[in-house]
C-alpha cells in the first residue's frame, strides 16, 4: 500500500485525510495554519512541518487548498512538495482551481518525473465526512488508475474525463449548475413562504417530483430558517464561479444565471456573509421580497 501525504486540512481536507487513515493508508499531513492535525495524529497520522517533509515521507501527495496560487505555493514554493517528492511519485490535487494552471502544474511536475492527477470533488462537508464525494479526474490513464485506490477511500463516484485539466473543467461546469439550483430553490422557498404555505410541506411534496434535488432536500431548511451553517463557504463558491466564468469567456459561452449568482455572492461577501454556507443565496432573495435578509 502506497504512503500518502496530505496538504490542506480545512473543512474538506481534514475529513478526507481521516478517511485515508480509516482505509489503512500510512498518512503524513501538513496544514499552513497550525493546530489542525490533532485528531488525525490521534488516529495514527504523522504531522510534518512543511509540504516538502510531507513529500519526503510519501509516494503520493494529495493537496486540498483554497485557490490556484495556494496550490502553486504548496507545490513549487520554498519547501514545497516538488522539492521533496522523488521521481516516480505522484500529486493528486483535490482543490478547485484553474484548468489552464492545472495543465501547467502537470507539465512542471512531469519534467521531474512526477505524475499528476487533478481530482476536484463535489459533495460538500457531508460527502467528505462520509467518503461519498463525487470526484472528477484529469490526467493520463496510468496516473488515474494509480490514483484510484486513494480516491476510492475518499469518494464514491470517480470519473476520468481526459488529460490534466479536464477534471477542473468539469468541476467548473458543476459549480455553474449548482449556482442555478441554489437560486431556484431559494426563489421557490421564498415564494412558498410569502404565499402563506408551509414551506416544509412544500419541500416534501416537491421532492417526490421533477423539482426534487439534493439541494432542495438538504439546503432548503437553512433558507427557511435564514441560518446558514457550513456546508460550503459562499466565498469559495464565488471563487469557483470566477474560474467558470473566465472559462466561459475564453470559449465564447454566455452564462447569465451563473453571472447573476456571482453578483449576488459578491454582495454577500461585501456584507460579511462570505463564511456562511452558500445556501445564503436566499438572503438577497428574501430581502428583495420584503423579508429579513
Amino acid at each position: 500500500m502506497e504512503r500518502i501525504g496530505f496538504c490542506g486540512l480545512g473543512t474538506m481536507g481534514s475529513a478526507m485525510a481521516g478517511n485515508l487513515r480509516k482505509a489503512g493508508f500510512e498518512v503524513t499531513v501538513w496544514n499552513r495554519s497550525p493546530g489542525k492535525a490533532g485528531e488525525l495524529v490521534a488516529a495514527g497520522a504523522r504531522e510534518a512541518s512543511s509540504p516538502a517533509e510531507v513529500a519526503r515521507n510519501a509516494d503520493i501527495v494529495v493537496t486540498c487548498v483554497s485557490d490556484t496560487p495556494d496550490v502553486e505555493a504548496v507545490l513549487f514554493g520554498p519547501e514545497g512538495v516538488a522539492a521533496g517528492l522523488a521521481s516516480g511519485g505522484m500529486v493528486i490535487d483535490c482543490s478547485t482551481i484553474s484548468p489552464d494552471a492545472t495543465r501547467g502544474f502537470a507539465t512542471r511536475l512531469a519534467d521531474q518525473g512526477v505524475g499528476f492527477v487533478d481530482a476536484p470533488v463535489s459533495g460538500g462537508s457531508e460527502g467528505a465526512h462520509k467518503a461519498t464525494l463525487t470526484i472528477f479526474t484529469g490526467g493520463t490513464e496510468a496516473d488515474v488508475e494509480r490514483a484510484r485506490p486513494v480516491l476510492a477511500a475518499m469518494g464514491k463516484t470517480i470519473t476520468h474525463f481526459g488529460p490534466a485539466g479536464a477534471g477542473q473543467a468539469v468541476k467548473a461546469v458543476n459549480q455553474v449548475v449548482i449556482s442555478g439550483v441554489y437560486l431556484a430553490v431559494a426563489e421557490g422557498v421564498v415564494l412558498s413562504m410569502k404565499a402563506g404555505l408551509d414551506p416544509q410541506a412544500v419541500v416534501a411534496a416537491l421532492g417526490g417530483g421533477v423539482a426534487g434535488s439534493w439541494i432542495l432536500a438538504n439546503r432548503s431548511a437553512k433558507m427557511v430558517n435564514n441560518a446558514y451553517p457550513l456546508g460550503f463557504k459562499t466565498a469559495l463558491h464565488l471563487k469557483d464561479l470566477g474560474i467558470a466564468l473566465e472559462m466561459a469567456r475564453s470559449l465564447g459561452v454566455t452564462l447569465p444565471v451563473a453571472g447573476l449568482a456571482a453578483q449576488l455572492e459578491a454582495g454577500l461577501l461585501a456584507r460579511g456573509y462570505g463564511d456562511e454556507d452558500m445556501s445564503n443565496l436566499a438572503r438577497p432573495i428574501r430581502q428583495l421580497s420584503g423579508m429579513e435578509g
